[in-house]
């Protein structure tokens, strides 16, 4: 027989020559060994390639394939074809037979998840165990084994610990490469077109060209304060030298304005050129800054070089060639976020894992980096680490409040990246800092009362232009009620938080940054969603008292520019205690560790000594660093199991618990209508209607479905049913209105008031 790994039809009744098996094993495992050389696993991923689709080696699976296709028809395989056959399990059984353990079983997860998932390996009937056991791979051809045996890699890339995520974290890269190089060679006997497009893209050498000339002409049209202008020159200055410096662990300290977007891309660009890197990966915490970043970018380097891959992408700003990259990652520069980077780190699914081994051999910038999840903060910094040490990646660590992320003598239960690693780029950071001081702080007094909000209200209508960030929607909601009722006419009061889909959050920031423009009259009243990356500049900030690193990045927000400094005064700043507590948990815990670090007369956040103490005793109150306990789940067991699946479910940044609910804002309410009547593709649709999206907690959803307000436009995909619930000043109107008609009906009339 003439094994068939695909059948293409050209038309009705004819189809193009099939894709021998052969041919797809070789031009599989020759991709998957190319991938796999960045971290020295070339002969383990060629196996995996040879291997991989061994299952269609069968007489049973190719009378399958042409009875299903309709190639080569005959009645007897026609009337064989109900149903998918499986043919991953009897090739991972297969390279379990032929190879000894560890080898077999590393192969096989792979072998057995191309389609479905990296299994887990016990617990349920889809567990790997479950399925080597029912499965036998006698069937196989003999000339297929017969090739694959010869390729059992003789050794491990380096000494393994089994004590940590070491293996399991390179069996998903070796997953990723078979994965990639397996859609990849059937795209390009299926597909070719499509193929063709892929890669082009410019090099590492010619992006920095383009950045260079673009610093070139920035310094030459360079405005704003002299003094911020200096600071910014310094940063980059550190940054270029540090480029040299050998690969691995760098945290770059540089206060809110500094400039360190651009100074570590600079880093970045340089660096992977000197070191042979392939890529430049910008990890960022937040959608609702990403744009932001990404636009800095396209200015240096145009439009069609930069991925851009979130949840907040329109359809319309992406072109065929970029789609194909976000399955990959195969560009030389992505701007992405810690969902996307992290969850793809631990995941399971193909679509995910796909791109991982494109990670190895480059350079990570995490921007804002004290807002990695502190739940997970145990195996993230795990994997940093084997990343650096295995996959030739160096990270940069980003922020105005840098984390401690390494271990201290003080704190040896802290499960963090070896002492002394992590190297700073910046060489005096107490004096950029001092030198970028451009805000007096005002704390509150020890035993200070909590700040009423019509008190606080009263008080900030005194400003012009104020920016005021409490710690939940609700307390947001309040003051902004209070702030309005005594401002003449509404005139620039804003509100903003998460119950606005991010269409209108982007509108209203951008309304905000043209009334501060014009020095027009500005009262912002804000959750954090403000805080961290969004370029925007209030003369006066008030925050309600929260942990050191928000408080100090809501104080980025505040004489941003430094134009008071050339009045010869800064920013005021001022914290408040709040009505209402922060939300419990490690948000609670953060302010606690606040006000204990400023009993001792803390007047302003420019010495970074105070965020070590901070991070330190922070981590030190955490109930845990691995609350989902996913080292436990990826640590390799006596019998080489590994519950990848389990760990892939329970690490999720974002808690399941939250629901999505599309909201008629602007164009939302039109593509609602589109995606009920499925006018378009639905994908499309619903990749638009991600801007048009608000979260809500699970009793805040139980609510609004018992009002009606819900509909189910697909199933499990709801939108709300009246535009008078979500309102054009504070967004969703979830706990504004009740079931009840008549509070319905006063809470309406106050709002239009």
């Amino acid at each position: 027989m003439n094994y068939i790994a695909h059948i293409r039809r050209l038309d009705k009744d004819t189809w193009a020559d099939p894709q021998p098996l052969s041919r797809h094993l070789k031009g599989t495992a020759e991709l998957a060994s190319e991938f796999a050389a960045d971290f020295n696993s070339s002969d383990w991923a060629y196996a995996l390639g040879m291997a991989h689709d061994t299952g269609k080696a069968t007489v049973e699976w190719q009378r399958y394939l042409r009875g299903k296709s309709g190639f080569d028809y005959d009645a007897e395989a026609s009337s064989e074809t109900h149903g998918r056959k499986e043919h991953s399990t009897s090739g991972a059984k297969l390279v379990e037979d032929l190879f000894a353990n560890p080898c077999g079983r590393f192969l096989a997860y792979c072998v057995a998840g191309h389609h479905a998932g990296l299994a887990d390996w016990s617990g349920k009937q889809s567990s790997l165990r479950f399925r080597l056991q029912n499965a036998s791979a006698k069937d196989i051809a003999d000339q297929a084994k017969t090739a694959l045996k010869p390729l059992c890699p003789k050794t491990s890339p380096w000494p393994f610990s089994r004590d940590g995520l070491d293996v399991s974290l390179w069996i998903r890269m070796l997953f990723s490469c078979l994965v990639d190089a397996d859609r990849l060679d059937t795209e390009r006997y299926e597909n070719p077109d499509a193929y063709q497009k892929r890669g082009a893209y410019r090099s590492i050498a010619e992006l920095r060209e383009d950045f260079d000339q673009f610093m070139a002409e920035k310094t030459k049209a360079s405005g704003g304060e002299p003094h911020v202008y200096e600071a910014r020159q310094l940063v980059l200055a550190d940054c270029m030298a540090a480029a040299e410096w050998s690969p691995g662990l760098f945290s770059l300290s540089v206060p809110t304005g500094g400039g360190k977007t651009l100074s570590s891309m600079a880093f970045a660009l340089k660096h992977a050129e000197k070191y042979g890197k392939k890529r430049i990966i910008y990890v960022i915490p937040y959608t609702s800054i990403i744009e932001q970043n990404a636009d800095v970018f396209r200015n240096v380097f145009g439009k069609d070089v930069i991925l851009e891959h979130h949840s907040n992408l329109d359809d319309n700003e992406t072109t065929v060639r970029s789609r194909a990259a976000a399955e990959n990652w195969d560009a030389p520069l992505i701007v992405t976020t810690n969902v996307q980077f992290f969850e793809s780190l631990f995941a399971a699914k193909t679509s995910r894992c796909r791109k991982l081994h494109n990670i190895a051999n480059s350079v990570v910038i995490f921007d804002e980096a004290q807002l990695l999840p502190p739940d997970f903060l145990e195996s993230i910094l795990e994997t940093v680490r084997l990343l650096a040490d295995h996959y030739h990646v160096s990270f940069v660590m980003c922020t105005a409040t840098q984390p401690v992320f390494e271990k201290r003598e003080a704190f040896p239960r802290f499960p963090g990246l070896p002492e002394a690693s992590v190297r700073e780029i910046v060489q005096d950071v107490p004096s950029l800092y001092k030198n970028l001081q451009r805000v007096d702080y005002e704390f509150p007094d020890k035993d200070a009362p909590p700040r009423e909000w019509n008190a606080l209200a009263a008080e900030l209508v005194t400003f012009e232009q104020a920016l005021c960030v409490v710690s939940d929607r609700k307390s947001c909601r309040e003051l902004y009620a209070a702030t309005r009722q005594l401002t003449k006419d509404n005139v620039g009061t804003y509100h903003l938080s998460a119950l606005m889909c991010a269409q209108h959050r982007t509108e209203v920031i951008a309304e905000i940054k043209d009334r501060l423009e014009q020095g027009e009259r500005v009262l912002l009243i804000s959750t954090q969603v403000i805080e961290a990356g969004v370029d925007i500049d209030f003369p006066v900030v008030y925050r309600a008292m929260a942990g050191l690193d928000s408080i100090a990045q809501t104080a980025g927000r505040c004489n941003r520019e430094g134009k008071l400094n050339a009045q010869g005064k800064r920013g005021k700043v001022v914290v408040f205690n709040a009505p209402r507590k922060a939300p419990p948990g490690f948000l609670r815990k953060a302010v606690e560790t606040a006000q204990l670090i400023c009993k001792n007369s803390v007047d302003n956040l420019t010495e970074q000594r105070l965020f070590e103490n901070y991070f330190q005793e922070l981590y030190w109150k955490a109930n845990s660093l691995d609350k989902k306990e996913i080292m436990k789940l990826l640590k390799l067991e006596p019998d080489y199991g590994i519950q990848f699946r389990s760990a892939a479910e329970a690490f999720k940044l974002i808690g399941n618990d939250m629901r999505a609910i599309l909201v008629p804002y602007g164009d939302g309410a039109k593509r609602i209508a589109l995606l009920e009547k499925s006018e378009v593709p639905e994908r499309v649709l619903l990749r638009k209607l991600q801007r048009y999206t608000v979260n809500v907690y699970p009793e805040q959803f139980a609510e609004l479905q018992r009002r009606g307000s819900l509909k189910e436009v697909l199933p499990d995909i709801y939108a709300l049913n009246s535009q008078s619930e979500y309102n054009t000043e504070i967004g969703l109107l979830v706990d504004e209105i009740s079931s009840n008609p008549e509070h319905f009906i006063k809470t309406v009339v106050s709002l239009l008031d």
